[in-house]
């Protein structure tokens, strides 16, 4: 056997030249989705900022029962990149960044998109649920998603989710939720229920079922559909 670069290799076969093939990479080093959220969150706040008096911004994207039930669904999104003040905007992108940062390189965009955005949905499903007639914002919703599905993906991998510290985390921001006024606890509850379920999806249940290849992103997506049915279910 000869040592090759590739290994060990019989002497007939190391003479030959092995031709490389390079195809698409399927994941990037780089979280470019959780930036351009960031970037979204940040330059909305400007706008409130610059708009002040007026809070047009909120008025028109924040989670609102009676105009979701008015055909405004939109604020099902809009709301969770809209914040209520600096501090907020802060605490939440910097969670994001961490746990974007950590998540998006390693799942890949795709799938980090479909955690994240039904986490968001099934936080403003939660949060109309507990209180539909109290305007609603924040990213919290899809954090908490982000932090319950990273949980579940470390466990699926074989890694130790207690040495990463995220169940300590999220177990505090939990009692934070019930403990401190003016933060959602429907939303967070949701986002935590959305973001084990698809993380389930994703990961858990293709390595359970033999699925096609799309099956597992598209029943994600029926996720959130349902998240979005639900949100008009309740304040119909």
């Amino acid at each position: 056997m000869t040592p090759t670069p590739v290994g060990m290799r019989c002497p007939e076969c190391s003479r030959q030249r092995t031709k490389v093939r390079s195809g698409p990479a399927a994941y990037s080093t780089t979280p470019t989705l959780t930036y351009i959220i960031i970037g979204i969150c940040v330059a909305l706040q400007l706008g409130q900022s610059a708009s002040a008096g007026r809070d047009d911004i909120f008025v028109q994207g924040a989670l609102f029962g009676p105009s979701v039930a008015n055909g405004e669904l939109w604020r099902l999104v809009t709301s969770g990149f809209l914040h209520a003040g600096l501090i907020h905007l802060l605490f939440n992108m910097y969670a994001l960044y961490i746990l974007g940062s950590m998540l998006e390189p390693a799942i890949g965009r795709v799938r980090f998109a479909l955690l994240y955005f039904v986490s968001l949905l099934c936080g403003s499903f939660g949060a109309l649920l507990l209180t539909p007639d109290k305007p609603t914002v924040g990213a919290s919703g899809a954090v908490f998603g982000l932090m319950a599905g990273a949980i579940v993906i470390m466990r699926n991998r074989g890694i130790d989710p207690m040495a990463s510290g995220l169940p300590f985390w999220l177990g505090l921001n939990l009692v934070l939720t019930f403990t401190l006024a003016n933060l959602s606890v429907g939303g967070h509850l949701g986002g935590i229920v959305g973001g084990v379920l698809t993380a389930v999806v994703l990961f858990e249940l293709p390595d359970r079922v033999r699925l096609p290849q799309l099956a597992p992103a598209l029943l994600a997506g029926a996720l959130g559909a349902a998240a979005i049915a639900g949100s008009v279910a309740v304040v119909a």
